[in-house]
């Protein structure tokens, strides 16, 4: 065997090898170069992932209740959301890829177990509280058509618990990108409201920021697309897919692309019910799942916009649960110790499938004692927008002093990431407190 064919055989085992074993500690493998399209094959998948799931229960409730009560108002913010959003993540995968460590490992590294756990715990209040909004949203829609809440909930329990504990990590990504892919059905259904672009450009150049409801509204909107959980989920699954530095060029398309799309389907929601609900009664505020629903009907009947928007809702419930469960396993792992991979079957490591099904145990028992959908989303993701500092604040110092020098932060660009971080948290956090009191 000569050596381009030995070469040859080691990449194509490579992901594979790094699966199946424990955390790699040793730098990136060179590979020999591959298509930049093939690449992307093997690459995509952890950032659609989580930028579907960004668009979560909550974000969608969000975001319809932005169109409600101010129209057009905010549907600006949500354009300006998607360059913000890819540079806070793009960072996640160049610190996944170079390092093969997760974010919390990190932190413990370079600041201490105390900081470490200080962010596992940001962590773990904001996947309780998107927990919360996908089971809501779920019992939402199963109420839609007459299914009891008990039996909605524990459907999706059983069908969450099996995807994960059955499958390897490609596995549930492709689950998860499959069922996120219904979400697309709020986009279509923007499209055939047939939105005014003269009440749309209108209504972005208005911006009422004295006003303390639309400021609550902004932060809710602000912490509904950057979430805590985000950053540890993608960090930590370019790590698990077995992805090294050689993925980083398709892995930030893959980041790029989810960005728009999730941003899209904001906007989706927002100009549907601004259209709907926003023209005829300004100002009015969702308290159920079926008065949203009810957006849908003008243009898709009763039936069909009852269908369409279960569809999108489940799609963005389903697919966050997943990401949202995983990452609270894989974040307390990463400061405990213990084995957290889909690589490894229940019995290998058991702590790490044990904390999956606890949360979501624990999201469907709280949502069954009955809870608000609409109120506990709004106030869910004001509370990400205040938790801003301690998630981006984390990120941005690991990207100027965890990597090497070739991918660190530096010179220009870690001026304008640093401006950017700090606009955006203190945004979410002016906006989130002048919106409460």
């Amino acid at each position: 065997m000569n050596l381009k064919q030995a070469n040859t055989i080691w990449a194509a085992s490579r992901a594979d090898i790094l699966l199946a074993a424990e955390r790699p500690q040793t730098k990136a493998i060179v590979s020999m170069p591959i298509p930049l399209w093939k690449l992307a094959l093997i690459t995509v998948g952890p950032g659609l992932v989580v930028m579907l799931a960004d668009t979560d229960a909550g974000s969608a409730i969000v975001a319809a209740q932005s169109g409600a009560r101010w129209g057009y108002r905010l549907l600006l913010l949500q354009l300006l959301l998607v360059p913000i959003l890819y540079v806070v993540q793009e960072l996640t995968v160049r610190l996944g890829l170079v390092t093969r460590k997760g974010h919390g490992e990190l932190i413990a590294e370079h600041f201490g177990k105390g900081w470490a756990w200080l962010s596992v715990g940001t962590l773990l209040v904001s996947c309780v509280g998107a927990m919360l909004t996908e089971f809501s949203g779920i019992a939402g829609v199963g109420q839609l058509f007459g299914v009891s809440p008990w039996m909605s909930i524990s459907l999706t329990v059983i069908f969450l618990i099996a995807v994960v504990a059955t499958g390897t990590y490609r596995q549930v990504e492709k689950v998860a990108l499959l069922i996120g892919l219904f979400e697309l059905a709020f986009v279509a259904v923007a499209i055939v409201s047939h939105p005014s672009g003269t009440a749309m450009l209108h209504g972005m150049a208005q911006m009422p920021l004295g006003d303390r409801q639309y400021l609550f509204l902004l932060a809710s909107n602000v912490g509904a697309v950057i979430m805590p959980w985000m950053v540890f989920y993608q960090q930590s699954a370019v790590v698990d897919k077995g992805l090294d530095i050689s993925h980083l060029k398709p892995a930030r398309l893959d980041t790029a692309i989810g960005a728009v799309v999730t941003q899209v389907i904001m906007a989706a929601i927002l100009i549907v019910t601004a259209s709907t609900i926003g023209a005829k009664n300004p100002h009015a505020s969702l308290d159920t799942v079926q008065q949203i629903a009810n957006a849908l009907i003008p243009f898709l009947g009763s039936f069909w916009g009852k269908v369409i928007f279960a569809l999108g809702m489940l799609g963005a419930a389903w697919v966050a649960t997943i990401v949202v469960s995983l990452t609270a396993a894989w974040g307390l792992g990463e400061v405990t110790g213990y084995r957290r991979s889909l690589a490894h079957h229940p019995f290998e490591a058991p702590w790490f499938y044990a904390v999956y099904v606890v949360s979501l145990l624990i999201g469907a028992g709280v949502v069954l004692s009955g809870v608000n959908l609409v109120k506990l989303a709004v106030g869910v993701n004001v509370m990400n927008a205040l938790l801003l500092p301690i998630v981006l604040g984390f990120l941005y110092l690991l990207a100027c002093k965890a990597l090497p020098e070739t991918w660190r932060l530096r010179g220009w660009y870690a001026w304008l990431v640093g401006g950017i971080v700090v606009f955006t948290a203190g945004l979410g956090v002016y906006a989130g407190i002048r919106g409460i009191w």
